[in-house]
Protein backbone atom coordinates (compact mmCIF):
# COMPACT_ATOMS: atom_id res chain seq x y z
CA UNK A 1 0.00 0.00 0.00
CA UNK A 2 0.81 3.33 -0.88
CA UNK A 3 1.80 5.68 2.53
CA UNK A 4 0.28 9.30 2.67
CA UNK A 5 3.37 10.84 1.76
CA UNK A 6 4.05 8.66 -1.27
CA UNK A 7 0.52 9.74 -2.24
CA UNK A 8 1.44 13.24 -1.68
CA UNK A 9 4.54 13.33 -3.47
CA UNK A 10 2.61 11.27 -6.44
CA UNK A 11 0.29 14.20 -6.69
CA UNK A 12 3.13 16.83 -6.80
CA UNK A 13 4.54 15.41 -9.85
CA UNK A 14 2.09 16.40 -11.98
CA UNK A 15 3.67 19.87 -12.24
CA UNK A 16 6.97 20.97 -13.13
CA UNK A 17 7.26 22.68 -9.41
CA UNK A 18 6.95 19.36 -7.95
CA UNK A 19 9.24 17.12 -10.16
CA UNK A 20 11.94 20.31 -9.90
CA UNK A 21 11.91 19.92 -6.27
CA UNK A 22 11.95 16.23 -5.93
CA UNK A 23 14.00 14.82 -8.83
CA UNK A 24 10.89 12.74 -10.21
CA UNK A 25 8.39 11.96 -12.35
CA UNK A 26 5.37 10.04 -13.15
CA UNK A 27 5.66 6.93 -15.45
CA UNK A 28 2.78 5.63 -16.86
CA UNK A 29 2.50 1.78 -18.09
CA UNK A 30 4.29 -1.17 -18.42
CA UNK A 31 6.22 -0.66 -21.42
CA UNK A 32 7.56 3.04 -20.21
CA UNK A 33 8.31 1.74 -16.78
CA UNK A 34 10.20 -1.03 -18.77
CA UNK A 35 12.11 1.60 -20.17
CA UNK A 36 13.18 3.96 -17.17
CA UNK A 37 14.94 0.84 -15.78
CA UNK A 38 16.75 1.36 -12.78
CA UNK A 39 15.36 4.48 -12.69
CA UNK A 40 12.42 3.26 -11.35
CA UNK A 41 11.90 3.80 -7.38
CA UNK A 42 8.75 1.99 -7.26
CA UNK A 43 5.56 1.28 -8.89
CA UNK A 44 1.92 1.05 -8.27
CA UNK A 45 -0.97 -0.43 -9.59
CA UNK A 46 -4.86 0.00 -8.06
CA UNK A 47 -4.32 -3.18 -5.59
CA UNK A 48 -2.09 0.05 -3.98
CA UNK A 49 -4.59 2.65 -3.14
CA UNK A 50 -7.90 3.54 -3.84
CA UNK A 51 -7.21 6.83 -5.42
CA UNK A 52 -5.03 5.31 -8.48
CA UNK A 53 -6.99 6.67 -11.31
CA UNK A 54 -6.85 10.33 -9.67
CA UNK A 55 -3.35 9.84 -9.31
CA UNK A 56 -2.23 9.43 -12.54
CA UNK A 57 -3.01 11.76 -15.43
CA UNK A 58 -4.39 9.33 -18.38
CA UNK A 59 -8.57 9.33 -18.86
CA UNK A 60 -8.21 6.31 -19.57
CA UNK A 61 -5.20 5.01 -17.10
CA UNK A 62 -3.17 1.97 -17.52
CA UNK A 63 -2.69 -1.08 -14.74
CA UNK A 64 0.42 0.14 -13.43
CA UNK A 65 2.62 3.65 -12.80
CA UNK A 66 5.39 4.28 -11.22
CA UNK A 67 7.80 7.00 -9.51
CA UNK A 68 10.83 7.76 -11.36
CA UNK A 69 13.99 9.45 -11.30
CA UNK A 70 14.90 12.23 -13.49
CA UNK A 71 18.06 11.26 -15.72
CA UNK A 72 20.92 13.72 -15.31
CA UNK A 73 22.28 14.76 -18.87
CA UNK A 74 25.44 17.03 -19.32
CA UNK A 75 26.58 18.92 -22.15
CA UNK A 76 29.28 15.64 -23.00
CA UNK A 77 25.93 13.34 -23.09
CA UNK A 78 24.88 15.56 -25.37
CA UNK A 79 28.00 15.86 -27.58
CA UNK A 80 28.22 11.66 -27.50
CA UNK A 81 25.89 11.50 -30.81
CA UNK A 82 27.02 13.21 -33.98
CA UNK A 83 23.18 14.96 -34.72
CA UNK A 84 22.00 17.49 -31.87
CA UNK A 85 18.30 18.44 -32.48
CA UNK A 86 17.74 21.83 -31.07
CA UNK A 87 13.89 22.60 -30.74
CA UNK A 88 13.55 26.03 -30.15
CA UNK A 89 9.85 27.25 -28.45
CA UNK A 90 8.02 24.22 -29.27
CA UNK A 91 5.47 23.77 -26.31
CA UNK A 92 3.29 20.47 -27.26
CA UNK A 93 4.23 17.65 -25.37
CA UNK A 94 3.15 15.43 -27.99
CA UNK A 95 5.65 16.74 -30.95
CA UNK A 96 8.39 16.64 -27.91
CA UNK A 97 7.81 13.23 -27.30
CA UNK A 98 8.21 12.29 -30.83
CA UNK A 99 11.08 13.83 -31.56
CA UNK A 100 12.43 12.22 -28.70
CA UNK A 101 11.53 8.51 -30.09
CA UNK A 102 13.23 10.10 -33.36
CA UNK A 103 16.30 10.67 -31.69
CA UNK A 104 16.59 7.81 -30.19
CA UNK A 105 16.10 5.37 -33.30
CA UNK A 106 18.41 7.88 -35.19
CA UNK A 107 21.19 8.41 -32.45
CA UNK A 108 20.81 12.22 -32.22
CA UNK A 109 20.33 14.72 -28.46
CA UNK A 110 18.14 16.98 -28.04
CA UNK A 111 18.76 20.52 -26.53
CA UNK A 112 15.24 22.48 -25.59
CA UNK A 113 15.28 26.00 -25.60
CA UNK A 114 12.25 27.60 -23.72
CA UNK A 115 10.23 24.57 -24.85
CA UNK A 116 7.72 21.85 -23.09
CA UNK A 117 9.21 20.12 -20.35
CA UNK A 118 10.59 16.96 -20.98
CA UNK A 119 9.34 15.57 -17.75
CA UNK A 120 5.98 16.50 -18.42
CA UNK A 121 3.56 13.05 -18.04
CA UNK A 122 2.24 13.55 -21.70
CA UNK A 123 5.95 14.04 -22.94
CA UNK A 124 7.04 10.97 -21.50
CA UNK A 125 3.78 8.72 -22.68
CA UNK A 126 4.19 9.91 -25.82
CA UNK A 127 8.32 9.58 -25.65
CA UNK A 128 7.51 5.95 -24.72
CA UNK A 129 10.34 6.37 -21.92
CA UNK A 130 12.69 7.65 -24.65
CA UNK A 131 13.77 10.60 -22.11
CA UNK A 132 15.84 8.08 -20.52
CA UNK A 133 17.32 6.76 -23.41
CA UNK A 134 18.03 10.01 -25.25
CA UNK A 135 20.25 12.56 -23.57
CA UNK A 136 18.74 15.94 -23.74
CA UNK A 137 18.66 19.24 -21.72
CA UNK A 138 16.69 22.37 -21.25
CA UNK A 139 18.62 25.72 -22.01
CA UNK A 140 16.53 28.78 -22.03
CA UNK A 141 16.99 31.40 -25.30
CA UNK A 142 19.65 33.91 -23.01
CA UNK A 143 22.58 31.26 -22.33
CA UNK A 144 21.67 29.45 -26.27
CA UNK A 145 23.84 31.29 -28.38
CA UNK A 146 26.95 30.50 -26.42
CA UNK A 147 26.18 27.09 -25.41
CA UNK A 148 25.54 26.15 -29.07
CA UNK A 149 28.98 28.25 -29.81
CA UNK A 150 30.87 26.24 -27.43
CA UNK A 151 29.93 23.01 -28.97
CA UNK A 152 31.92 24.18 -32.17
CA UNK A 153 29.79 21.90 -34.74
CA UNK A 154 28.04 23.30 -38.01
CA UNK A 155 25.08 25.10 -37.02
CA UNK A 156 22.00 24.17 -39.61
CA UNK A 157 18.62 26.34 -38.96
CA UNK A 158 15.65 24.56 -40.46
CA UNK A 159 13.37 27.41 -41.75
CA UNK A 160 11.63 28.29 -45.34
CA UNK A 161 12.80 31.52 -45.82
CA UNK A 162 14.72 33.71 -48.65
CA UNK A 163 17.99 32.10 -49.57
CA UNK A 164 17.79 28.93 -47.56
CA UNK A 165 18.89 26.04 -49.10
CA UNK A 166 16.51 22.63 -49.71
CA UNK A 167 18.15 20.10 -47.14
CA UNK A 168 18.63 17.72 -50.20
CA UNK A 169 20.66 19.99 -52.15
CA UNK A 170 23.34 21.65 -48.88
CA UNK A 171 23.97 17.93 -48.16
CA UNK A 172 24.83 18.80 -44.46
CA UNK A 173 27.85 16.57 -42.93
CA UNK A 174 27.92 15.01 -39.28
CA UNK A 175 28.43 16.61 -36.77
CA UNK A 176 26.20 18.91 -36.56
CA UNK A 177 23.33 20.83 -35.20
CA UNK A 178 20.05 21.33 -36.16
CA UNK A 179 17.94 23.66 -34.81
CA UNK A 180 13.98 23.31 -35.61
CA UNK A 181 10.60 25.90 -34.39
CA UNK A 182 7.11 25.43 -33.84
CA UNK A 183 5.12 25.15 -36.92
CA UNK A 184 2.98 28.41 -36.14
CA UNK A 185 5.99 30.62 -34.95
CA UNK A 186 9.15 28.99 -36.32
CA UNK A 187 12.59 29.84 -34.89
CA UNK A 188 12.86 32.66 -32.51
CA UNK A 189 16.17 32.04 -31.57
CA UNK A 190 18.84 34.75 -33.43
CA UNK A 191 21.06 31.94 -33.06
CA UNK A 192 23.21 32.26 -36.80
CA UNK A 193 23.36 29.20 -38.19
CA UNK A 194 22.65 27.82 -42.46
CA UNK A 195 19.05 27.85 -43.29
CA UNK A 196 18.19 24.53 -44.93
CA UNK A 197 14.28 23.68 -45.55
CA UNK A 198 12.27 20.49 -46.83
CA UNK A 199 10.90 21.10 -49.93
CA UNK A 200 6.68 19.79 -50.79
CA UNK A 201 4.59 20.87 -53.07
CA UNK A 202 2.71 24.75 -52.09
CA UNK A 203 -0.77 23.09 -51.11
CA UNK A 204 0.48 22.60 -48.07
CA UNK A 205 1.43 25.74 -45.98
CA UNK A 206 4.18 24.11 -43.59
CA UNK A 207 4.98 20.81 -41.74
CA UNK A 208 4.47 20.16 -38.63
CA UNK A 209 8.02 20.06 -36.60
CA UNK A 210 7.94 16.41 -35.29
CA UNK A 211 7.44 15.68 -39.27
CA UNK A 212 10.10 18.18 -40.31
CA UNK A 213 12.58 16.52 -37.65
CA UNK A 214 11.53 12.92 -39.05
CA UNK A 215 12.33 13.65 -42.92
CA UNK A 216 15.55 15.88 -41.82
CA UNK A 217 17.15 12.95 -39.47
CA UNK A 218 15.78 10.62 -42.71
CA UNK A 219 17.99 12.65 -44.93
CA UNK A 220 20.78 13.44 -42.88
CA UNK A 221 21.59 9.26 -42.24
Amino acid sequence: MLSFNQEKLIRSLSNKKGRDKSGLCLVEGEKVIKTAGAGVNYTFTKKDTKDFDKLVTTETPQKIAAVASIPKWTFDDIKSNKIIIVLDGVQDPGNVGSILRLCLGFNASLILIDSVDVTNPKTIRSSVGAMFQVPWIHITNKESSKLLKDLKMPIYRLEKKKGAIDIKKAKPKKPLILIAGSEGRGIQSKIKGTSIFINHNNDLESLNVGHSIAIALYSLN
